[in-house]
């Protein structure tokens, strides 16, 4: 095959992006647009790779609606087994963000096109020097081997075998298979000579082909597919780095414009000193992640996905610190990535100002936290190495986080106790090991006892949107505890599969539908939840059998609760209504991070820098209830997901969108993409009220809401509270806020002069018991006082006494707890007696503790029966303590 290029070969990063889209299109694949960072994966935490998006279509819970796909998808990998934050901006192959060129195949070519495709686009299109190239396959795949030498023409040499570096699993059962990789050679001056098995510095990976051919069982064996598939990555980044003949992939187009930007916040120029470029780079490559993950609705956290992105922005931040950079930097960063790159990507053009402000806020908090925690780890470092406590003092005290400690104190040659710092932080490392849930919330019978049914049955036909009762559905499937079962009688709780259903699924936060299947034999099955056994494809209906018996091929009346559904549909809707209401008043900021959509009520859960205020509220509730009140139609219908977005339809969180979408339009106002169940018409929704307003993390917001006779009942209970309160102030409801605050006045009056009762009550009390003090030590019982009295009573006496020790001790005003008070003049404090020693076992023998001044410690607890050793213990502790310091 030739080796010159048709036309010049690409020489921006834009241009290689469209190459390679535009070869495979040629050849009759889809384009398929870059999924979002924030994958229906859970067993990942990011997108890590283009296949991730078609993972449903390779393990079969899904259809793919095309033979043949290609995608430039974006990337993230810095968390769990993907973290490569240590060696970016020192290396030429490890990003935190990355485009990921991929051409897949469903079960339609296989290895020979993949191959010969590959290697055309790479010696033509492309214009690599075939001389240059080195192909590595599995040990065992001989007709890869094959294939690129006799079909494709590489030389034998430079076709290498390797062991498991050549073979990918999807885990450890299920779709696998050998791979195959194409090699650039940097050249002699990187490494020894000899090929990638030899040396992985000099020869750099370009190019992944996976050759899903077997299905791996549980005891380890290789089954062959059926239809085996092809997914292929190829890292933009690194084949840039080659067409542009740079020394580094920073110095490529992808890059250079970051790096300058970098220069320009920091003042430091780039090439002068080589640490300083690490600091750089890193600034750089951060920029892009950051930018993208925001754009796509991660928000900086303290766990999973933001806290990752929350860690991005530190180290880049860091870096700028350590570079001499006195303002903020991350907001210029932005800019220029959305500069750079916003062309291929429109929606960081979208959310531009969005990731501005949020991103420059993150570091504007950073570097106060960076500020004090810098000057405290300069000094430990400067000593020596970091404890545990050292560490945990500067990640609980001061907010600075335990792997920038790690960083720094590497950089300096240092080590960190991190297993003593992990013994300090018991609860927040165990939270930090359950980010993910094995089985996403869905239980029951196996999952590839569903896959079976599904490839049994096909997908479930939902005929809820039209009707509430279908007539003369089939009973498809069932299961009973984890197996799969022809009947189910009297008492049996079970999975029935249906070949169509007018139940809805839980899914894009609204709650699966509830109602009865009945059939003509007398069968009655009440249906407690319904779920989506796979998503999107099989539906399961979770019952209990009441009457009769059910059995597979019956047919069913299938009911679901008509009312509870009215409801769900006006929350639903509603919670769509109640985002446009947002963004009208918080700003186009606000992006969905979470909702619950039930009969009760609604929940949605936003991204906001800061607290709404009750004026904010109300306008909030207004504007949702003018839209209300034009009873205007709501319109929901399927079109192609680049229509409805280019008709500027939201994305709603947790929905997954294929190429045909639903649309929801709620009024003249509100368009979205949703496939829940809806109103007709605004008005059916009803009075909007919103019932609370709270943080649930950094910047997320989380209201909840009620409808229609929801709304009705709370205002109806609100009254009644109001008009009992006005009742047993005898009072109208209207005079209620004077009448409270008048009562406030008499008791804060009344509080006064109790206050001034008891100070003159403690004087006395006090002034008695300075009397009797014997060489300045009081040691004193005084029952039915608060902790707070016992303080003041016990500082009194000290004033009074000069010099010398107060100790007082009694039962609280309920009996139900000991409280002590301690205190040390000051002159005895300077003799080495201090406060919390002498208290420590009197506070012990109660149930308690105390703090650990030497001036004065108030404690106690619940061991009331302790308090005669408590009064014993303090005598004796106070008198040694007191002859000691006299000596």
């Amino acid at each position: 095959m030739s080796s010159v290029a048709k036309t010049p070969p690409p020489s921006t990063a834009d241009d290689l992006r469209e190459a390679f889209l535009a070869f495979f299109e040629a050849r009759g694949h889809t384009r398929v647009p870059s999924a979002s960072l924030i994958p229906h994966d859970p067993s990942v935490l990011f997108t890590v790779a283009g296949m991730v998006p078609f993972k449903p279509y390779f393990v079969g819970d899904e259809q793919p609606p095309y033979r043949r796909a290609t995608s430039s998808q974006k990337c993230v990998r810095a968390g769990g087994k993907h973290n490569d934050l240590d060696d970016i901006g020192r290396t030429n192959r490890h990003f935190s963000f990355f485009e990921m060129l991929g051409n897949f195949s469903f079960g339609d070519y296989f290895k020979a096109d993949a191959i010969a495709w590959a290697w055309e686009l790479v010696t033509v299109d492309l214009g690599l020097d075939p001389a240059r190239l080195w192909v590595t396959v599995h040990e065992s795949d001989d007709e890869a081997e094959t294939i690129w030498r006799d079909s494709v023409g590489v030389a034998p040499e430079r076709i290498q075998r390797l062991g498991d570096d050549n073979f990918w699993r999807m885990g450890d059962v299920g779709p696998c298979g050998p791979s195959s990789e194409i090699f650039w050679d940097l050249g002699p001056e990187h490494g020894a000579d000899g090929g990638p098995a030899v040396d992985d510095d000099r020869y750099i990976e370009i190019w992944n082909l996976v050759f899903m051919q077997f299905d791996q069982q549980a005891d380890g064996s290789l089954v062959p597919l059926p239809k085996p598939s092809i997914d292929t990555g190829a890292g933009l980044e690194r084949i840039l780095f080659v067409l542009q003949g740079k020394s580094s992939i920073f110095d490529t187009d992808a890059f250079a414009p970051l790096i300058e930007a970098a220069e320009k916040a920091t003042k430091a120029r780039y090439g002068d000193d080589a640490e300083n470029d690490v600091s750089l780079r890193i600034i750089a490559e951060h920029a892009r992640t950051m930018t993208f993950l925001v754009a796509d609705g991660v928000v900086p956290s303290n766990e999973g996905r933001g806290y990752v992105l929350r860690r991005i922005i530190r180290r880049a931040v860091r870096h700028a610190f350590r570079l001499g950079a006195v303002d903020v930097v991350t907001g210029e960063m932005v800019d220029a990535v959305v500069a750079n790159m916003s062309g291929a990507y429109p929606e960081l053009l979208a959310q531009h100002d969005v990731v501005h402000k949020l991103v420059t806020r993150e570091e504007a908090r950073f570097r106060l936290t960076l500020t004090r925690g810098l000057d405290r780890l300069d000094g430990t470092l400067a000593a020596g190495d970091v404890t545990g406590a050292d560490a945990f003092f500067l990640h609980d005290s001061l907010g600075f986080p335990i792997d920038l400690t790690r960083e720094i104190a590497a950089e300096r040659g240092r080590a960190v106790d991190v297993v003593g710092f992990r013994t300090l932080l018991k609860e927040q490392s165990d939270r930090a090991r359950q980010a993910h849930k094995d089985d996403g919330g869905r239980g029951g019978a196996p999952v590839e006892l569903y896959r079976e049914l599904l490839d049994d049955l096909g997908p479930t036909d939902f005929t809820g949107r039209q009707e509430y009762v279908t007539e003369g559905a089939k009973v498809r499937g069932l299961i009973v505890g984890r197996d799969r079962a022809t009947r189910a009688g009297v008492g049996s709780r079970v999975d029935v599969f249906l070949d169509r259903t007018p139940f809805y699924a839980e899914s894009g936060g609204q709650v699966g539908d509830t109602g009865v299947l009945t059939s003509a034999d007398g069968a009655i099955v009440q249906i407690l939840d319904t779920q989506y056994a796979l998503p999107g494809s099989l539906v399961l209906h979770r019952g209990e059998v009441l009457e009769g018996e059910i059995a597979e091929d019956d047919e069913v009346t299938a009911a679901i609760d008509g009312t509870r559904r009215d409801a769900i549909r006006r929350n639903h809707t509603a919670t769509h209504i109640l985002q446009y209401a947002l963004r009208e008043v918080l700003g186009p900021n606000v992006k969905q991070a979470g909702s619950s959509v039930d009969a009760e009520r609604l929940r949605f859960d936003f991204s906001h820098h800061e607290a709404v205020t009750v004026e904010q509220l109300e306008r909030v509730e207004d504007i949702a209830n003018a839209e209300v009140l034009t009873d205007a139609p709501v319109r929901h219908y399927e079109t192609s997901k680049e229509h409805a977005l280019s008709l500027g339809a939201i994305a709603f969180f947790g929905d997954k969108y294929g190429d045909i979408v639903r649309v929801l339009e709620a009024g003249e106002h509100s368009i979205e993409l949703c496939g829940g169940t809806h109103v007709h018409a605004l008005g059916f929704i009803g009075p909007v009220k919103i019932v609370s307003e709270s943080s649930i993390g950094s910047n997320l917001r989380r209201i909840e809401a009620v409808t229609g006779e929801g709304s009705l009942a709370r205002i109806r209970e609100e009254e009644h509270q109001l008009q009992r309160t006005a009742d047993l102030l005898k009072a109208q409801p209207a005079e209620l806020p004077e009448r409270v605050e008048r009562l406030l006045a008499q008791v804060k009056s009344l509080n006064d002069e109790l206050r001034a009762a008891q100070a003159k009550q403690i004087g006395a009390d006090a002034a008695a018991l300075a009397a009797a003090a014997v060489d300045g030590v009081v040691i004193a019982r005084r029952d039915g006082a608060s902790s707070d009295d016992l303080k003041q009573l016990a500082l009194a006496v000290r004033n009074l006494v000069g010099s010398g020790i107060v100790a007082v001790v009694g039962l609280g005003p309920d009996g139900a707890k000991a409280g002590l008070a301690v205190t040390v003049s000051k002159d005895l404090q300077e003799r080495g007696v201090s406060a919390a020693e002498l208290a420590g076992g009197a506070a012990k023998a109660l149930g308690g503790g105390t703090a650990k001044n030497p001036d004065l410690v108030v404690g106690g607890g619940p061991k009331v029966a302790g308090i005669d050793d408590a009064v014993r213990l303090l005598e004796e502790a106070v008198r040694s303590a007191a002859s000691g310091a006299r000596d």
